[in-house]
């Protein structure tokens, strides 16, 4: 006779606990799996919540004074004691920091102010604003316009006091007249700021994921075993493996920005070979951190979580929705080593506000510098864990 089939509430129970029991020791078994389940959370919570910070600080801006006079450096050393914009850096021609990024507002006092002043002549000054980041910009244009509106008032009241008190009423008061102009978004468009920040992320996740998957389901089918039997180099084979995907992450960032500016309506005001050549170096990073993570993940699972693990805090880090410079410093500090922080830099400027290579040479150099190391080290660990 057939042994009895055991059925029940019980026996489901003890099933269930049974199989539970034995995914717990298989999920467990391997440390670093616990390690990227339990420590990835936490360190991602401490970054999305120092990095993600929507209230606009700390704006740098550039000052033109051109008047060089007491009552001039008086007047733009009170608009920048606020906590709202910093004095990033005196200049002449705001327009090279205002491209590079090195400032996002430019401050021009022009010449004859004191003199316009004391005459009882209405006094403007320009606000030139970066306005790529809409949320950034608008804070900067308030900041500005209400400084200068508190100092008009200021001395309209002080020359009519002066004018009462020498018996006689001035026709036209002194007063301080703000002109903003905001440049490169003037619409202060959402969609135009964020398409570029879009298309960095899209690249992020499509390369690197991708290219971690496939080496992992190499190793873990063991085809990689059967490649290396034939004469063929560790280095020939991982090249053979990730071109394909370089290739993909080209015509996928061509696709996403063709979406964007015809879509969307994002110019493409700079140079095509800086924005070509900022792509490839980003690859190079995205598509050596996929190499990198598949040489420590032993199954697909494990490149999945480790690819996650690090592409949330290069998003956050990146400036892509929060700007960099409302980060504590030590996360503006650890955001250097960020390679989606300098291709969303190369992206604007170039889109949005015209650079070219002369303009971008610190991202790119930083990212040049990132591809090499990140791709280095994948390809050396790539080359030990095959051999």
């Amino acid at each position: 006779m057939p042994p009895a089939i055991h059925s029940g509430l019980p026996y489901v129970g003890r099933a269930i606990v049974s199989v539970a029991r034995k995914e717990l020791r298989q999920t467990f078994r391997d440390r670093r799996m616990a390690a990227i389940l339990f420590v990835a959370p936490v360190i991602q919570l401490t970054l999305l919540g120092f990095a993600v910070d929507l209230d606009v600080d700390h704006v740098q801006a550039v000052v033109v004074d051109q008047d060089r006079t007491p009552a001039s450096r008086a007047l733009l050393d009170e608009m920048l004691a606020d906590a709202t914009l910093d004095r990033a850096l005196d200049a002449e021609d705001p327009s090279d920091a205002l491209t590079s990024g090195r400032a996002k507002v430019a401050v021009i006092v022009p010449q004859g102010f004191a003199r316009d002043r004391l005459r009882g002549r209405p006094v403007q000054i320009q606000a030139l604003i970066d306005g790529t980041d809409p949320v950034e910009s608008q804070t900067a244009v308030a900041a500005v316009q209400e400084f200068l509106q508190r100092r008009s008032l200021s001395l309209l009241t002080e020359s009519i006091a002066q004018q009462q008190a020498a018996g006689r009423v001035l026709e036209r008061p002194a007063s301080v007249v703000i002109e903003p102009r905001i440049l490169y978004n003037p619409s202060l468009s959402s969609p135009i700021y964020m398409v570029p920040g879009v298309a960095a992320v899209v690249l992020l996740v499509v390369t690197t994921v991708v290219t971690a998957m496939s080496i992992a389901r190499e190793r873990e089918l063991g085809t990689i075993e059967q490649l290396l039997v034939t004469p063929m180099p560790p280095i020939a084979l991982l090249l053979g493996k990730i071109l394909p995907f370089a290739l993909i992450g080209l015509v996928a960032a061509g696709l996403v920005l063709a979406v964007g500016t015809h879509v969307f309506g994002v110019p493409l005001r700079g140079s095509v070979v800086a924005l070509f050549a900022g792509t490839v170096l980003y690859l190079m990073s995205t598509l050596g951190t996929g190499v990198f993570i598949s040489s420590l993940a032993q199954n697909q699972q494990q490149a999945i979580l480790g690819s996650f693990f690090f592409i949330l805090p290069a998003i956050l880090l990146s400036g892509f929705m929060s700007p960099v410079e409302n980060m504590p410093a030590w996360i503006q500090a650890l955001s250097r080593l960020d390679p989606v922080r300098y291709y969303v830099q190369i992206l604007r400027a170039v889109l949005l506000k015209g650079a070219d290579v002369t303009d971008l040479w610190w991202p790119l150099c930083a990212l040049a510098a990132f591809g090499v190391a990140i791709l280095g080290a994948g390809a050396a660990r790539f080359r030990k864990t095959v051999t």
